[in-house]
């Protein structure tokens, strides 16, 4: 009969089929990396190896053509997105978020496999009003008022029992859901539009650098969420301080743009002993690497160094390493001795210095030198940006002086300290 074989010849054209490499579909799609085991992509999301991508990012200008004037179209395009349940990269007062609708678990899981997120690792929710975020938890304490009244809009995160409204994926399956308002006035243009609370970490790959413009998210991202909002330069340039409020006092879960001395002038004493609080100061000098070569481990499979069986963290912000450049970072005491170590074994340097001195005569082209702002909210806004901008000129190694070990600068050693930790 026509088109039937007996089952010798089929074998037999099978094994010379896999001789040839001739192998059939398989029922999940690959990514055939050189030197490497093929590696399974992630559903709904190319890797970055691959010609082209699922999702085609829209670009939106959050200004109008002026610059000066919120483009209400262009709000009300990202509002109509994540009411749909995609994915919507907006600016704060801090870093680009990337947004979903924090009451859908099926949109906020699209944040965790755009980002490769663990899922240990809660996310923090955006809301317009006091009232909104005060119905997302089951217990709003007086003292959560006073913190509101003060630094709502902006940079605080607050962290209190969760009500029944917040899906198990937002708070990593923990009983508590972190709140904030931002300040800046894209993203509660967009709050407002949208009419629901948006999920926002970060808006870009888990464990690497936050990104401070569009560029950078786009970098990060772009083929892997639905639409960019461009709200142009964030001027923090970190993330919020985050607070858990469950306890007998306030306790300090992650430093950020607003200080315990700002809280504490508000609340009174908080607990500082938190794991942001300068732990493991051995780690603040020193080389730390990532792999082999300095490589990026963003290449489709879950970035290295984080458990997702791992026990629900109470906030973002407290793994181990984050916020890392592509180049490995170390910091040090003396800046200027080990950027000529590093010189001396041929790599190409990138130095963020805080001094005046005029740069180095004898400092090869291989050193690019960033003469970062004297105080800390400069130097935080303009941190990220400089860490992009080192790895985009490929320098190799990055050397970052030691910074003061006061207060005003607790936040901006945490991220220092947490992108110079090694990889595991």
């Amino acid at each position: 009969m026509m088109g039937v074989y007996p089952k010798p010849v089929v074998r037999t054209v099978y094994c010379i089929c896999w001789k040839m490499r001739l192998r059939p579909r398989h029922p999940k799609p690959y990514v055939m990396v050189p030197h490497r085991q093929s590696l399974p992509i992630q559903p709904k999301y190319t890797d970055e190896r691959t010609e082209s991508r699922v999702i085609n990012t829209e670009r939106l200008a959050a200004y109008s053509a002026q610059g000066s004037e919120i483009d209400a179209g262009a709000i009300a395009r990202a509002a109509e997105l994540l009411r749909a349940g995609k994915l919507v990269a907006f600016p704060t007062e801090t870093v680009y978020g990337l947004g979903a609708n924090a009451l859908s678990p099926d949109a906020v899981a699209r944040i965790f496999e755009a980002k490769g997120r663990p899922a240990n690792n809660p996310v923090i929710v955006h809301v317009a009003e006091v009232a909104e975020a005060r119905a997302l938890t089951s217990d709003w304490p007086e003292i959560a008022d006073r913190l509101a009244a003060v630094f709502w809009p902006g940079p605080l995160t607050l962290v209190l029992p969760r009500s029944d409204h917040i899906p198990d994926i937002v708070t990593a399956g923990g009983p508590t859901v972190a709140l904030r308002i931002p300040s800046h006035p894209v993203a509660l243009a967009l709050l407002r539009a949208a009419g629901i609370p948006i999920a926002a970490p970060s808006a870009n790959r888990s464990m690497l650098l936050s990104p401070t413009t569009a560029e950078h998210v786009l970098q990060s991202l772009e083929g892997r969420i639905d639409a960019l909002l461009d709200g142009g330069p964030t001027t923090g340039g970190i993330e919020s301080t985050v607070i858990l409020l469950t306890g007998e006092r306030p306790r300090l879960l992650r430093p950020g743009l607003i200080s315990p001395a700002q809280i504490e002038a508000i609340v009174g004493p908080i607990d500082r002993n938190g794991p942001s609080n300068d732990q493991n100061p051995e780690l603040e000098e020193g080389t730390a690497t990532r792999n082999s070569g300095g490589e990026s481990t963003d290449d489709g499979a879950e970035p290295k160094g984080e458990d997702r069986s791992a026990e629900a963290l109470a906030s973002p912000g407290m793994m181990a390493r984050h916020y890392a450049p592509r180049a490995p970072l170390e910091v040090s005491g003396d800046g200027e001795l080990r950027v000529r170590q590093q010189l001396k074994e041929g790599h190409k340097v990138g130095w963020l210095t805080r001094s005046r001195n005029a740069p180095i005569a004898d400092m090869p082209a291989r050193l690019v030198r960033l003469e970062m702002p004297p105080d800390a909210p400069g130097y935080a806004a303009r941190l990220y940006a400089a860490l992009h901008s080192l790895d985009d000129q490929g320098v190799t190694r990055i050397v970052a002086d030691k910074l003061p070990p006061t207060d005003e600068w607790l936040a901006l050693r945490d991220r220092l300290r947490r992108a110079s930790t090694p990889e595991v």
